[in-house]
């Protein structure tokens, strides 16, 4: 059975796969594949009749064992918003699970908060340092940018995937109540797809957190 993402930018086709795939060889639940992911405008989500389209959708897709829906806050509370979601989503999916995840409040501030691991990387400075509040500020994207050396322009389609594949989960998971929130919705969507986790978020995790 595979996960089936539903992203909203461009950059999230390409890294959301990737970060859910290093999620799952963390846990070593090596037979689970990721879908490549729908996309849907940020109006389309946030609305009942469209979100719940983009859902039956995704239960159309291949070996569809669990949907997992991940976009930017911005300046929306997750706390208010994502339950709502949530519940259109499971009205829509019956009995395929589904989990809601708003990176707050871009998913870019995942890696404001582990910066010190992509120096020297897609143009990141050497002396980058990650941010005391990297989920406050609203245009993460820029303040991203700004931790890159002089010339350097971050490009969503390019540098979110690279950066996905190398950022440091373990301080994110620290810092970023969002990417915590990432982590136990993919834990939590595992069992539907075969897959009983024991210790889940990994115990060292947890103790930095």
């Amino acid at each position: 059975m595979n996960i089936q993402p539903i992203v909203e930018g461009y950059g999230e086709v390409a890294a959301v796969p990737i970060l859910l795939r290093r999620l799952r060889d963390e846990c070593q639940a090596f037979g689970i594949e990721v879908n490549r992911p729908i996309r849907a405008t940020r109006s389309q989500l946030v609305r009942e009749d469209t979100l719940k389209q983009r859902v039956k959708l995704a239960q159309l897709q291949e070996h569809c064992g669990a949907i997992l829906i991940i976009f930017d806050a911005d300046d929306d509370c997750p706390r208010d918003l994502a339950p709502v979601i949530q519940n259109w989503a499971n009205e829509e999916s019956g009995q395929v699970p589904s989990a809601v995840v708003m990176a707050n409040r871009e998913y870019e501030a995942w890696f404001l908060e582990s910066i010190e691991s992509l120096r020297g990387r897609r143009g990141i400075r050497n002396d980058a340092a990650s941010y005391l509040n990297p989920e406050v500020p609203r245009a993460a994207k820029h303040a991203l940018e700004e931790c890159m050396i002089e010339g350097a322009n971050y490009s969503e389609t390019v540098d979110q995937p690279a950066l996905t594949a190398i950022f440091e989960m373990e301080r994110a998971y620290a810092r970023c109540r969002s990417f915590r929130r990432l982590v136990n919705a993919f834990g939590s969507l595992l069992p539907a797809l075969d897959h009983e986790l024991i210790n889940w978020p990994p115990m060292h995790w947890q103790q930095e957190a």
